[in-house]
C-alpha cells in the first residue's frame, strides 16, 4: 500500500506544479478508499531542502507592488496573488504531514484532505487567471507564508498557532470584503471561487484549532494562553485586524483569544 510520507516527499522535494497537484489528488483518493498507510518512512529532510518552481520569482512582502481591482491588470495581479497563496497552502499542508511524525492517523488524514482542497482552490484560481490573460508564475509573488513555515519547522504547536490559526485565519477576516468587491465589479466567476474558498478555509482553520487544543491539552498546557504566547514568540510582526469574530468562532477560536488579539493590536 502507498505511504502518506512518500507522497509528501513527492510533493515537497520536486518543483513540477502539475505533479504536486496530481500527488495531492491521488493521495486523497487513496485515503478515501482506505489504501494509504501512515508508517514512518525514514529520515525527515530539512525544510531548507524544499523545492519550488522556477517561477514565480519570490520577493519579500514589502517589495510586492500594490494592486487595485478596478483595472484589468490590477484584477489579474489580485488573482495571481490569491493563486500563490493557495499554491503555498498545498506546501504548508504537506509539510505539516511530513515534518511532524508519530501523530494520530486522523491528524494526517485531516491535513491531506486540506492539501487536496488547497490544490483544488489553486486550480480554480489558475483557470480564472488564464481567462484574464496571465498564468501562475507570470508575476512575482511573496514568500511570507513559507518564512513562517521555516520559523516553526521544529515546533508543532507553534506551526498550528502561526499558520492555520493566524495566517489562514486572516483569510477569514478579509475574504468577505473581497467577495463584496468582486460582486460590485460583476465578476461572477471570481465571486463563486472566493465563496468556495472562504467556506473551505473556515474548515481548515477549525482543524488547526482542534489539533492545537488537542496537543496543548495533551501537554498539560493552557491552550488559550499558549496560543497567544506562541504568536508573540514566532509570528513575524503582529496579526492584522479587524477580526471576523463570527467566522473565527465557527473555526474554533474563543472570545478570549479574539479579545486578546484585539488588545495586542493596540499595544
Amino acid at each position: 500500500m502507498a505511504n502518506i510520507f512518500n507522497f509528501a516527499e513527492q510533493c515537497l522535494f520536486q518543483n513540477d506544479i502539475e505533479q504536486k497537484l496530481l500527488v495531492s489528488h491521488q493521495a486523497r483518493q487513496l485515503l478515501d478508499t482506505g489504501q494509504l498507510t501512515f508508517q514512518d518512512s525514514g529520515q525527515v529532510q530539512a525544510i531548507s531542502a524544499t523545492r519550488f518552481p522556477q517561477a514565480p520569482l519570490l520577493l519579500p512582502p514589502r517589495e510586492m507592488p500594490r494592486r487595485r481591482l478596478e483595472s484589468p491588470a490590477g484584477r489579474a495581479a489580485f488573482f495571481h496573488a490569491l493563486a500563490h497563496i493557495e499554491f503555498m497552502a498545498i506546501y504548508l499542508a504537506w509539510d505539516i504531514i511530513y515534518r511532524f511524525r508519530g501523530l494520530p492517523e486522523q491528524f494526517y488524514g485531516d491535513w491531506l484532505r486540506i492539501a487536496d482542497e488547497e490544490a483544488q482552490h489553486f486550480q480554480l484560481l489558475r483557470q480564472h487567471l488564464l481567462g484574464l490573460g496571465l498564468d501562475y508564475g507570470d508575476l512575482p509573488a511573496h514568500r511570507g507564508l513559507w518564512a513562517h513555515a521555516e520559523a516553526t519547522a521544529d515546533n508543532l504547536l507553534a506551526r498550528l498557532a502561526v499558520v492555520p490559526r493566524c495566517m489562514e485565519a486572516h483569510g477569514l477576516d478579509v475574504t468577505p470584503g473581497m467577495i463584496a468587491k468582486l460582486k460590485e465589479l460583476d465578476d461572477q466567476a471570481g465571486t463563486a471561487i472566493l465563496t468556495r474558498i472562504y467556506q473551505d478555509e473556515i474548515g481548515h482553520v477549525e482543524r488547526g484549532s482542534y489539533w492545537f487544543n488537542h496537543f496543548a491539552r495533551q501537554q498539560g498546557l493552557d491552550a488559550e494562553q499558549t496560543y497567544l504566547n506562541l504568536l508573540r514568540g514566532y509570528f513575524i510582526g503582529k496579526p492584522k485586524g479587524p477580526f471576523n469574530r463570527d467566522a473565527r468562532i465557527i473555526a474554533g477560536f474563543t472570545h478570549y483569544e479574539i479579545d486578546s488579539l484585539e488588545a495586542y493590536l493596540h499595544e
